[in-house]
């Protein structure tokens, strides 16, 4: 297996540099104490400052710090009954006080990010990738900071140990994923990169950091990770979609926990990134999404016009590499719309309950969709879960000119360039955060609350870089937390 050294271009990274400006890190909620999660011992994922609502950090990777274009910084905004506003906020850079490193012009803090509880405190933690960050005289390397949970929110962090084999430019951190990967209680994280690829088992300490740290040796080139449970072990599967000589297309590889160790397994019919695991049709097994935005090409024959997902679904050996997947399209029946070359339906991906119901429902962005005369405004679609799997009865699509939805779409918006899933008011329905990376050419959030018949524009609210005092090119909503 030959790791090609090159991958697509991602749709939902297009950083620029911009003219200096200030930034703040200065924390505006002070909320109560720590949740604790259905396990006993862990928080919610994102749950920052332990009050019980859900919380959204979202990375503005090419935001200026001072007079240091595109050194980054993460959007904090924390979850109430009322649901998230830019006065409830935290702006966290690496000049915020407690954070470690310097902010340094093209950095990128913030290009990745994943949140959960490293220290087993109660309070959800922030792992943030910089994956342009440069180590003494090798530019581009990359490095991933913790940012710990606390009463009041993310406050102080600490550097992820740094591996001395770093290549130059490779980017290390471009993905992260968290989760419980061997089954022992601890959640463990796992940092990707164009030529390295490493676990850090938990549990954590703010002072010592992981328990241990090891190089994961059989992947090739990956920008991409995710993690969730397949085989209803209680272990989080990872999965690192990744480029081979001869298929741009990629290839899916995930490592499960034996009990003793790790054992990869293959989806040679499997393709695309990025993805997300869920349980959708409610069996007990996660199921895995893969977004697959790029149009086929004579390098890429499979796939369909304007992008698509597929859905394998997960089993007590995980997803069965003969099974039939669940595949849609924008022309698939029921799913609004049209394929239509760049589109890139399956640009992004996030699963979650929308409507309460049990079932896993999930949100596909098309980032490239043109609405009307302007060109990748772009979309979103959500479709929902169901005892026979991920159905599109019920699909609905929603854009900046949807009634209810502020802003209205124009060109290069790229409404979709991330989505995450969070139950920000704790009704036990997710409500959807959209990333909007090129509004007003610097960025945006959007949120919609999860009901009964799903998302809902009642109480839809946009956030721009103006509100949450971001200036450069920010690229706000470029990612969000999972």
């Amino acid at each position: 297996m030959s790791a090609h050294p090159s991958r697509r271009p991602r749709l939902r990274l297009a950083l620029a540099a911009a003219a200096a400006a200030a930034l703040t890190g200065t924390l505006l909620s002070a909320p109560a104490g720590p949740a604790t999660a259905a396990d006993g011992t862990h928080a919610p994922r994102t749950d920052f400052n332990g009050d019980g609502y859900r919380d959204i950090a979202a990375g503005a990777a090419c935001a200026d710090v001072g007079s240091a274009s595109c050194a980054g910084a993460v959007v904090v905004l924390y979850g109430s009954a009322s649901g998230v506003s830019a006065a409830r906020r935290a702006v966290i850079t690496q000049n915020s006080a407690g954070v470690p490193g310097t902010a340094e012009s093209g950095d990128l803090f913030g290009s990745a990010l994943a949140g959960g509880d490293l220290d087993q405190d109660g309070y959800s933690d922030l792992v943030v990738g910089a994956g342009n960050e440069s180590i003494g005289d090798r530019d581009g390397v990359g490095s991933g900071t913790i940012l710990w949970g606390s009463k009041s929110g993310l406050t102080s962090g600490k550097g992820l140990p740094q591996p001395s084999t770093l290549s130059e430019y490779g980017n290390f951190s471009r993905g992260i994923a968290t989760g419980d990967f061997d089954g022992d209680g601890d959640t463990d994280v796992t940092l990707t990169g164009q030529s390295h690829t490493r676990i850090y088992h938990g549990p954590f300490t703010r002072t010592g950091g992981p328990l241990n740290h090891l190089r994961v040796g059989e992947v090739g080139t990956t920008f991409e990770v995710f993690a969730g449970d397949l085989t209803g072990d209680g272990a989080a599967e990872r999965v690192y979609p990744f480029n081979v000589d001869g298929d741009t297309g990629g290839e899916i590889n995930y490592f499960r926990w034996t009990g003793t160790t790790y054992k990869m397994a293959e989806l040679p019919n499997a393709d695309g990134y990025p993805g997300s695991i869920s349980d959708i049709n409610r069996d007990g097994y996660g199921d895995l999404v893969l977004g697959d935005y790029a149009d086929p090409y004579d390098l890429k024959p499979g796939g369909h016009k304007g992008g698509q997902i597929t859905v394998w679904y997960g089993g007590p050996n995980g997803p069965d590499p003969a099974q039939q997947p669940t595949v849609v399209h924008q022309d698939t029946e029921g799913v609004p719309g049209a394929g239509e070359a760049e589109d890139g339906f399956g640009g992004a991906v996030s699963t979650g309950d929308i409507n309460g119901d049990g079932y896993a429902d999930v949100v596909v962005s098309a980032p490239g969709e043109d609405i009307g005369s302007a060109t990748d405004a772009g979309s979103v679609t959500v479709l929902f879960g169901s005892a026979s799997g991920l159905k599109t009865t019920g699909a609905k699509s929603y854009t900046q000119d949807t009634a209810g939805v502020p802003g209205s779409a124009e060109s290069a918006d790229r409404f979709g360039s991330s989505v995450g899933l969070h139950d920000v008011t704790k009704d036990g329905k997710a409500d959807l955060v959209v990333g909007v990376s090129g509004e007003n050419s610097t960025g945006g959030l959007w949120t919609l609350r999860g009901s009964a018949s799903g998302l809902t524009t009642s109480g839809a609210q946009g956030i721009t870089t103006t509100a949450v005092s971001l200036k450069g090119s920010v690229n706000l909503g470029s990612a969000v937390a999972q």
